[in-house]
Order: C-alpha cells, then structure tokens, then sequence
C-alpha cells in the first residue's frame, strides 16, 4: 500500500504535558490514545520520507484556508457591481436567448440589494455588506468569471471542493495531506470547521479521503461546542475504566488489528484507523492547548467579532450571532494553521431548516445574506489581518468559494434562483497579487462576458497546487485503471493572479 510522503519537521507549536508522555498514556484509562502506545514511546520524531514527484515549483504557500459558502451566495449582491441592474431595476428581465431556471427565478430584473462603494487603493467595488472586506482588499484577488456544470446544490458543492459532481473523489485538502504530509504529527493534516447549525449539501463526503488512503479525510471540529472533536476523551460515565484494563484492550486490539492488517495491504480502512487512534492519543494532548482562547487577549476576540464568555447557539439568524460564531471558526482556523495545520476548511451555512440558515436565497435574499454576509466579513477580515501582523499571511493561502451564484432576475419579488453560468471567487496571501480582477461577467451577472474563455473550479485547484509548490498534473492517484487528480483532465493555472 502506498503511504502519504511527510516532508516537515516537528513544529514549533507542539504541546507537552507536565507528565512524561508515557506516563500520561499509562494513566489515561479509556482513551483512544492507549491504542497507540506502543508507537508513540517508540520515538517522537516527525515521519519523513521522499517529496512527492509533483513538488516541483518553489513553495509559495504552506498552508489553505478554504471559506466555503453553503447555498450559493450570490455575487450580484456582494462583490460583482452592475451598475445596468440598478438601471434597469423592476424592467422585465430579457437574457437574449432561452434561460433554463432551477425553480421560476425569472422575474424582473432584481438590482443588487445593498449599495456598493469603492475599497482601498485598487477601488475595488463592494456591496456594504461586506464591507468590512474593504480594508485589505488590497491584498485581494477576485475571479468574476467562475462557471459550473451543475445548477444542483449537492453537486456543485462536490464539483467545488472535490473537483468532480459526483461522490467518492478525494477533497482538496486530501489531496494536499497526500502529497505533502503534516507540519505536526499532533494535530491532523486537513481539518474542517462546520456551520454550527450542521453540514452542507454532501456532508462527509465534500472531505472524504475517497479513494486515496483513508487517512487523508479531513477531521472534524466543532469550535464553541462541549466537545469539540467526537470522542477523543473517554465519556465522563466511564469510571469503572483502569489503566490496567485499558493497557490490555489496547494490546489485545493492537494484535488484532496487526493480525487482520497482515495480508490486506491494499485495504487502507484499516491502516487509517490505526493511524488514527496514534494521531488521536497525540491530539489529546495538544488539541485542547490549539482550540482553547483562553490565551487570546480581549482585543483580539473583539476583533473577529467573538463575545468573551459566550455560549450556546443561536435561536434566530441575526447579525451578531453570525458575526459570533463565523469569527469564532476563523480564529480557530488561525490557531490550527499556525501550529501546523496544512489545510482547514471553514464552512458557512447548512443544509437544513427553515427560514434558510444558509445562503440559498430563493426568496428573501437580505434577509438570508444579510446576516451571514456580515458575519464572513467581519471574521474573514478579521482573520486576513491577524495573519498579516503575525508574518503568515505570506504563506498562507486564503480560498473564498461558493457552488454557484444567483440570477440578476427576481423570485418571488426579493429573491434570487441559482446562476451556475457565472460567480465569483477570490484568493488573498501567499503568491497572489492583490488588488486585482481576473475575469469580468456580463453586464446583468448572468454569463462570463468572454464565454469562449471562463474560468472553473478546475483552474483555481490547478492554481492553489501551483501555490504549494505542486504540479496538478503529477498529482494523481491509479484508482481503476485510471490516474485520476484533483483537476481531472483540466484546469490552468491563474498566472495573471499570481505574484
């Protein structure tokens, strides 16, 4: 079975408890951490091995944030200005050929619900409710040109974050853990943070290693909840546990599963979930230090927007509690990428409940925008300028995506059906040049404005590899005779956009 290659080094971040570590393990009775005893007190240097042939390019990143809006969050309202919208506001909509809506979304044209003002030195036009965004927009690359395949919810989310519609391909962060391994072996290679409410369209599968060793799935985390990483400590009704009764199950498990593994290389299930419960024993003593605040000065958890002492979650969708919860998730972000976290992937809205908890604005768009729009800017700025003044924006990737954007038409009067012909992304940090467009849409948002040439998720997965130092086309995997990659058979790399 081929293995991940770990090209770093311990990190500087890497927490020890004021007990030895063997000790620690010897007395942490049911935790997941006594399956890899045997490992961890066999050395505690960080696995290396060979580059991986597509580590070609000089390394411009070394780690991803991923934004990732659930719903479709529409451009028209947030980053692409159309002046001919508001002109031509409640005129009925006429797109010069036959438009195929997903529900009835082609009402009259629907002008951009907030005004839009220039940003920065660049002038960059942005709808006040992101403008929070307005003060580094400068360090800010924007796509208004990104096109979908799919106007469905579920697959153009997997289309976004794994480069296929369709389940059981790797995510990105996978792919990026497979290549280039863990800068700390104490804390997981791809994490992901979801919406507090749930997941999105997929769930598991938008970060599901696939076919590529199971290990490689990103790992979940719940900032703010009583439990952030499922069952990583034993449950608290556990007190007939022993040390004695736990270093036996651990040792009769590990010959069990050593003895299932012999003969089935090719499985990685189980592999990954020996390497598992070891990462798990490590997590347990430095995610705790990671994902507390307790260390963070006021100021700063003033400036993602996060209340000191809150609790609980929301029972309505407004603006404070968004801001809340989506700086809570940056800062975290912020936490786990600078102790060694390659890539973590923050998400913003769910796939359940109503009114919308997400960004799929059928019906009201400032109502459901608003409050999440607000929200990600204040705690995306808030995390581009906490990386910049400690020296890690430089290398560290920032990634804001959607799975589509909406129609400049109307639904139901205020609302917006899905646009997968034409929305934006936008890239900010490490190799990217700041202040600056690749791309335009038409004049009403509807379509790229050069239709021969858009750009897809394809090209920015291509763009973000070129980043890490990787070549999307030798990043593949032999998977059923195939050798598939995160760009399948496409994608170019954004030069213009790159530093």
């Amino acid at each position: 079975m081929t293995s991940a290659f770990h090209t770093g080094s311990a990190f500087p971040h890497r927490e020890e408890s004021p007990l030895s570590r063997r000790g620690w393990l010897s007395s942490a009775a049911g935790g997941l951490g006594g399956m890899a005893l045997s490992s961890l007190l066999a050395g505690e240097a960080t696995t290396t091995g060979p580059a991986h042939p597509a580590l070609v390019f000089p390394v411009k990143a070394k780690r991803v944030v991923q934004l990732f809006m659930a719903g479709a969050a529409s451009h028209i309202d947030l980053w692409d200005h159309k002046p001919e919208l508001v002109k031509r506001h409640g005129e009925a909509s006429d797109f010069g050929e036959p438009v195929e809506a997903f529900q009835n979304g082609l009402g009259p044209w629907l002008k951009p619900v907030w005004d839009f003002k220039a940003h920065g030195e660049c002038g960059k036009m942005l709808s006040d409710a992101v403008a929070p965004l307005g003060d580094v927009v400068d360090r800010m690359a924007f796509i208004h040109n990104m096109v979908s395949t799919s106007g469905v919810h579920s697959a153009a989310t997997l289309l976004q974050s794994t480069g296929f519609i369709l389940p059981g391909f790797p995510g990105a962060g996978c792919w990026v853990g497979y290549a280039l391994g863990s800068l700390n072996d104490n804390l997981p290679t791809f994490v992901v943070l979801p919406d507090h409410r749930g997941y999105g369209s997929n769930g598991v599968k938008n970060w599901d290693a696939g076919f590529l060793p199971a290990q490689h799935s990103g790992t979940v985390v719940q900032p703010g909840a009583a439990e952030p990483i499922a069952d990583l400590h034993p449950h608290a009704s556990a007190q007939w546990l022993t040390a004695d009764s736990d270093t036996a199950t651990r040792r009769a498990l590990e010959r069990l599963n050593r003895a299932h593994l012999d003969g089935r290389e090719g499985d990685s299930r189980l592999e990954a979930r020996i390497r598992t419960y070891e990462l798990a024993a490590r997590m347990q003593l430095a995610a705790p230090k990671a994902l507390s605040l307790a260390d963070e000065p006021e100021h700063v958890l003033r400036m993602y927007g996060i209340e000191p002492g809150k609790t609980g979650w929301p029972t309505e969708i407004n603006t404070p509690e968004e801001t809340h919860h989506f700086g809570l998730k940056c800062l975290t972000a912020r936490r786990l990428l600078e102790r060694g976290v390659r890539f973590v992937q923050v998400w913003s809205g769910n796939d359940n409940g109503f009114p919308r908890r997400n960004w799929d604005s059928h019906e009201d768009v400032e109502r459901d925008h608003g409050p999440l729009a607000r929200g990600m800017a204040h705690g995306a700025a808030a995390l581009i300028k906490d990386l910049d003044q400690r020296g890690m924006l430089d290398d560290t990737l920032v990634v804001w995506t959607t799975e589509f954007g909406r129609m400049p038409s109307s639904q139901a009067g205020r609302g917006r059906d899905h646009n997968p012909f034409v929305f934006t992304n936008w890239l900010c940090g490490a190799g990217i040049r700041g202040g600056v467009t690749h791309g335009e849409s038409d004049q009403w948002g509807y379509k790229p404005l050069d239709r021969s040439n858009p750009t897809t998720v394809h090209d920015v997965h291509a763009t973000v590899l070129r980043l890490l130092g990787l070549e999307h086309t030798k990043l593949t995997w032999r998977h059923n005779g195939v050798d598939r990659r995160l760009t399948d058979v496409h994608g170019h790399v954004l030069t213009p956009i790159l530093s």
